[in-house]
């Protein structure tokens, strides 16, 4: 009889062993992230209050995400949607896939509003610096001298109808890395959203997008870098749900000779980098491309025109800091930074 019992008894028990794994599968958990290397930085994604399944293929999917992407708009895969279009410079058009041209589109909008300070087709100049890889010099006067009759986005010509880019100079190249990082973290934003996300922070080499919440209801409180000091180190916070925050700042990315320091954010003007006050700008929105694009702009345009910039559009705050450690908030931003840092002072600049 016992031996009748004992094939039950095990059924019974691989029942509840299968039925454990299976609810330890679905139940929730506080955090589920993955890091991926795409666009030529570390990117992080963390998913709150989901279960690991479903985490799982989620994550999966946004490094799909951000490899489609590097595939079509990286400027250093040969075989990226970008490269072919430089390769075929004052040659013939090149089509492109609907997020290439779409970016490449807005990129010339950028450049409009601000008076050419943000332009993509500064590529050849960046080659020339190549700051951020070991190739890394500063160019002579005639080199640059040289590349910039190459710099104009009104040389870049769009064809709806075929969704195809031309540029009509031979040798000039367009580069997207002002600007395809904050595309990948608004499709990523987008696709969390279609999956009925509540709650996840995008870090894509530190433009940050929070969806929703954390599980308390707090929304994120996202630092913001200390511009003196390496990555991690920050003078103060601001709580955002459902925004993006986007920092440029002379700390990034540089090189230094004859004890000058050389940042990697290049005026298409001169084939320099940028000069002025400035140490970094933070812009704040709901959408990561315009905040990828207006930290480079503002940056360049400088404090007071850079402000008059932010000013004038909606939905877009910034926190400007200068090399003397002041810094300036945009009108809306003002009740909501929080500054920890006293080494560090709040400015008005209308004072």
């Amino acid at each position: 009889m016992n031996k009748k019992k004992l094939p039950f008894a095990l059924l019974i028990i691989v029942f509840i062993l299968f039925s454990l794994y299976i609810v330890n599968l679905n139940k929730k958990e506080d955090t589920y992230s993955n890091t991926y290397y795409n666009l030529g930085t570390i990117n992080e994604i963390t998913l709150y209050n989901i279960n690991k399944k479903i985490g799982d293929e989620i994550l999966k999917e946004c490094g799909s995400i951000l490899t489609d992407i590097e595939n079509k708009m990286s400027s250093q895969l040969t075989s990226s949607e970008i490269s072919k279009i430089n390769n075929m410079a004052g040659k013939d058009y090149v089509k492109v896939s609907e997020d290439t041209f779409y970016v490449i589109k807005e990129s010339i909008e950028f450049s409009k509003i601000s008076n050419d300070t943000f332009d993509i087709s500064i590529g050849p100049i960046i080659d020339l610096w190549s700051i951020g890889t070991d190739s890394a010099k500063v160019p002579s006067k005639e080199e640059i001298s040289d590349k910039l009759s190459l710099v104009d986005y009104k040389n870049i010509l769009l064809d709806e109808n075929t969704h195809s880019v031309k540029l009509n100079k031979e040798n000039m190249k367009i580069d997207l890395g002002g600007i395809a990082k904050g595309y990948a973290a608004d499709k990523i934003y987008k696709y969390l959203k279609e999956e009925n996300l509540e709650s996840a922070l995008i870090n894509l080499g530190g433009n940050v997008y929070a969806l929703g919440t954390k599980k308390n209801n707090e929304p994120f409180s996202i630092g913001i870098q200390d511009p003196t000091k390496p990555r991690g180190n920050s003078i103060g916070n601001i709580k955002v749900s459902n925004k993006s925050v986007v920092t440029s700042g002379i700390y990034e990315r540089y090189i230094e000779k004859n004890n000058k320091i050389y940042h990697h954010m290049i005026n298409p003007h001169t084939g320099y980098p940028f000069e002025n006050n400035l140490s970094s700008v933070t812009i704040i929105s709901n959408n990561s491309m315009i905040c990828d694009a207006l930290s480079t702009t503002t940056f360049g345009l400088g404090l007071e025109k850079g402000m008059q910039l932010v000013e004038n559009l909606d939905n877009v705050e910034a926190i400007f800091i200068t090399k003397d450690k002041k810094i300036y908030l945009s009108s809306n931003l003002k009740n909501k930074f929080n500054l920890t840092d006293n080494s560090f002072s709040i400015c008005d600049l209308n004072n």
